[in-house]
């Protein structure tokens, strides 16, 4: 069982270049998102952005993970694997979850992006998705608990009617992509890890319309809603700092 590691003040800055560098290419990829174009091509841009910018991908041949981006669609949740054959489509929502090392510190964080106009019930799970990461974030402050940042995100998400996906969580991020405590977008108030200075978490709502039971399919990678229905995705790197949460993953 390992501990929680609270950072310096210098891994602190190493982990902003590398927030810094993440959100610059996901920014890319955001772009570069159209009708049309094939999640493999995203995959490309984003390899050939990480290694432009000095970087490592976090992703490519984690636990045999094949791809530096996960790329997933519409009822696809999360760890979709990017493809040749797969292309958007007006009106879909993709995911774009990503992440990099930089001088031996990681940086991750999501993104949920409309591809070209998509209906209302895909644009307003898209932002309470968003809302509900701002949520759990705004709780980041010293004396607050891991189980604060879960009961925000749960209680803004189940108020509109949706559900959080509790078999994938967030998680400390260091000198590990992943490290503990694990954080999450469920639970109980003032429960769990007390946030300290220094303690870098990656917080990453995945929220559906339908049920929030997942299925992975036969790819062993990609998770889909096991009923179908739309889910989004958003996530940020944040450090707790004496004066509240510091996005690193973000410009």
């Amino acid at each position: 069982m390992g501990q929680v590691e609270i950072k310096s003040r210098d891994e602190i800055a190493l982990m902003r270049d590398a927030g810094r560098v993440v959100r610059e290419i996901l920014d890319a990829l955001a772009e570069a998102v159209a009708p049309g174009v094939s999640t493999h091509e995203l995959d490309r841009l984003a390899e050939d952005l990480i290694y432009k910018k000095g970087a490592k991908p976090a992703f490519k041949g984690y636990h045999g993970f094949p791809a530096c981006l996960c790329a997933s669609i519409n009822e696809e949740v999360v760890h979709g694997i990017p493809s040749k054959k797969r292309k958007l489509a007006e009106g879909d929502l993709m995911k774009l979850d990503f992440g990099v090392s930089m001088k031996g510190y990681f940086g991750d964080a999501a993104v949920t992006v409309p591809v070209g106009k998509v209906s209302p019930e895909a644009a307003a799970l898209l932002e309470a998705t968003r809302e509900s990461l701002h949520q759990g974030i705004l709780q980041m402050v010293p004396g607050k608990r891991v189980g604060d940042i879960g009961f925000a995100v749960q209680s803004y998400v189940e108020a509109r009617g949706y559900s959080v996906v509790r078999d994938f969580v967030g998680h400390g991020i260091g000198k590990q992509l992943h490290e503990l405590p694990q954080v999450p977008n469920f639970g109980q108030a003032s429960t769990g890890a007390k946030l300290r200075p220094g303690l870098v978490l990656a917080i990453e709502p995945m929220v559906n319309v339908g049920t929030h039971k997942i299925e992975v399919l036969d790819d062993d990678w990609t998770a889909v809603t096991l009923d179908r229905k739309l889910s989004a995705h958003f996530e940020h790197t944040i450090v707790v700092t004496e004066e509240g949460p510091e996005i690193l993953t973000k410009l």
